[in-house]
């Protein structure tokens, strides 16, 4: 086998590794709460919870988002945690999505930010960026988390510098989720 090729499956399977080290994480949060989740943008490939308990679980607590959007919104937060909980409710899926298919997360997410408006008697817009505000931050301490296990991989010698940034390029495309 040539170099070429053994370096390829070396990356390839340190990539595999890793993500499946972190997809058995994800999915261990994830069947904690099935709640369906939003992104801020549809090709972000992650997302933020429309009831502060998605996947990501919003580092854990179930009330984060609702405090993050009334802090955002000057709210009173015991408002918004119930125009959540009345948006969750409504949206709650009445059977599990078939395999392989997701949610319309631009529809969802567009849902969300209106259902919130009227509710709370704010404009959608400012939902909106404030759900898009909330995501990025996330999707940054997400960023760093990662490249904190990464870089710690490279030094203990788990993975070589290349295979680290093999895998930090295929969170970064949507290829494996990096969370």
């Amino acid at each position: 086998m040539s170099r070429t090729k053994r370096i390829t499956l070396g990356i390839a399977a340190g990539a595999l590794a890793l993500g499946a080290g972190l997809g058995v994480t994800s999915m261990a949060t994830a069947a904690e709460t099935p709640t369906p989740s939003l992104s801020a943008t549809s090709s972000a490939g992650s997302t933020a919870p429309a009831d502060g308990q998605g996947h990501h679980g919003h580092k854990g607590d179930r009330g984060q988002l609702a405090a993050e959007l009334a802090t955002k919104l000057g709210v009173d937060q015991a408002k918004v945690t119930e125009a959540l909980q009345a948006f969750r409710d409504a949206n709650k899926p009445t059977t599990p999505p078939a395999e392989g298919t997701k949610p319309d997360r631009t529809a969802m997410e567009t849902a969300l930010a209106k259902s919130l408006a009227e509710k709370l008697g704010i404009e959608e817009s400012k939902v909106t960026t404030a759900l898009q505000e909330i995501h990025a931050a996330e999707q940054a301490e997400r960023a760093a988390a990662l490249k904190t296990r990464l870089d710690k991989a490279v030094t203990d010698g788990k993975l070589s510098q290349a295979e680290a940034d093999a895998v930090t390029k295929a969170v970064q495309n949507g290829v494996i989720s990096g969370h």
